[in-house]
């Protein structure tokens, strides 16, 4: 078994395929100095190779379809890419010179120049045979532990870039289509989270319910509590479903610190004794309030006319 290579990000379909750097004009299924099978327990990968390669090297493809790039969009992936790392590597073809054309994942790459990245991942394949080496892909997916983050973005690139379908990863990696689709999901979480995932400090198991949760912040909160307090998955699952998982509170202003506790308490208890109910004082950083409760309207214009009976008497007319 050779020496480990995945740092747990930016990795993706890198990590089902030895690495580079190949001889200059790769044949299929061979790697620089070494035998097939000598590396990290995979199946040679006919025709293709994982290396990082210098960003500048790249040329665009000719035959793109697409010439037109949302710069907005470009700019959430650039944030994505610094945040979480590349997860799904470029795919391109080498064409002399140390240069290499594009094949897929013109927008990854243009995000890493809005980036300044020196050197993006890519697969640089020799080989026209898309079934090919999707194929090869998914067989080495069965062989390589990847961490739930990894296998979503494996599972994301085959299906975007190979042409795969849920159905055939399905059958071919031996999990069940909700396996795949649950574990596909795990991309959509916030950075912060997916980091945790990646790093091993949450499983796959703790993440899937925060999918159920529609607030990014309200996700961060309880995925922190779950390191914090050591949260069991069942309990993880209890606190989603029973509505109890919110956003950290946000922190209350200061109290001026010449107004301490025991006055504004004392405040308020002199007021509930003189209007004959529950009255609260609460002072924040520029203002403060006073919230005087009530139980029926009788009782509102009681204390109406405790504080100015003239507006008592004018309420008493408006509502008669």
């Amino acid at each position: 078994m050779g020496q480990q290579r995945r740092g747990g990000l930016g990795k993706g379909l890198g990590a089902l395929i030895p690495t580079g750097p190949a001889v200059e004009e790769p044949t299929a299924g061979v790697w620089a100095s070494e035998s097939p099978g000598e590396r990290d327990g995979l199946k040679p990968v006919a025709g293709a190779y994982f290396q990082e390669i210098p960003v500048d090297s790249i040329v665009p493809n000719s035959r793109q379809p697409r010439d037109i790039f949302d710069e907005e969009a470009l700019g959430e992936l650039a944030d994505s890419i610094r945040e979480v790392g590349l997860l799904q590597p470029i795919v391109v073809r080498a064409v002399g010179d140390g240069r290499h054309e594009l094949i897929m994942g013109e927008r990854r790459w243009r995000a890493s120049r809005l980036l300044g990245l020196t050197e993006i991942p890519a697969i640089v394949r020799s080989t026209q045979d898309d079934a090919m080496l999707r194929d090869a892909l998914i067989e080495n997916l069965q062989r390589e532990q990847l961490n739930a983050l990894e296998e979503a973005a494996a599972y994301r690139q085959l299906l975007d870039d190979f042409g795969a379908t849920h159905e055939q990863l399905a059958q071919r990696v031996g999990r069940s289509r909700s396996h795949i689709s649950n574990t596909l999901r795990l991309l959509n979480l916030p950075a912060n989270v997916q980091l945790r995932v990646a790093a091993g400090t949450i499983s796959a198991g703790h993440a899937r319910p925060l999918l159920a949760l529609s607030d990014p912040a309200a996700q961060e909160h309880l995925a922190t509590r779950i390191v914090a307090e050591g949260l069991s998955v069942r309990t993880v699952e209890e606190i989603v479903s029973m509505g109890e998982a919110t956003a950290a509170p946000a922190p209350r202003a200061r109290r001026p610190r010449d107004t301490p506790e025991p006055t504004l308490t004392h405040l308020a208890n002199r007021l509930s004794d003189h209007f004959e109910t529950r009255v609260k004082v609460d002072l924040g950083r520029h203002k403060g309030r006073i919230v005087v409760e009530f139980a029926t309207m009788d009782d509102l214009e009681r204390i109406i006319g405790a504080m100015a009976p003239g507006a008592a008497g004018a309420m008493h007319d408006a509502t008669g």
